[in-house]
């Protein structure tokens, strides 16, 4: 379903709460990601927020791709809770990045 590891979801997450330190290697992670791993972050979050239901992903993700106005980078830094909307997001999507977040914190 997403074409976006749970890594790269766990790496967004936790450089978006630790924003204020790690703005620049943020944006970077973003700009190297491929444009459905871009719109699967956007369509993750929106599914968190509660924009769209989990059985509307497949929707989400197509409006994501057609309404992106501003750089998919910007949009998401400028998401304020992004780290909560899409760890509620995979939530809903019965997924969890909590392992991989882990992992991560632990240099793993």
């Amino acid at each position: 379903m997403l074409e976006i590891s749970l890594n790269k979801v766990a790496n967004v997450i936790l450089m978006a709460r630790e924003l204020d330190r790690a703005e620049g290697e943020l944006r970077a992670f973003l700009e190297r990601l491929t444009e459905e791993e871009q719109t699967d972050l956007v369509a993750l979050m929106w599914v968190g927020r509660g924009s769209f239901d989990a059985d509307e992903f497949q929707e989400a993700r197509e409006t994501a791709m057609a309404e992106a106005t501003v750089p998919t980078p910007d949009y998401l830094m400028g998401t304020p809770h992004l780290s909560d909307h899409l760890e509620a997001g995979l939530e809903e999507l019965g997924l969890s990045a909590y392992d991989e977040e882990d992992d991560l914190i632990r240099g793993g």
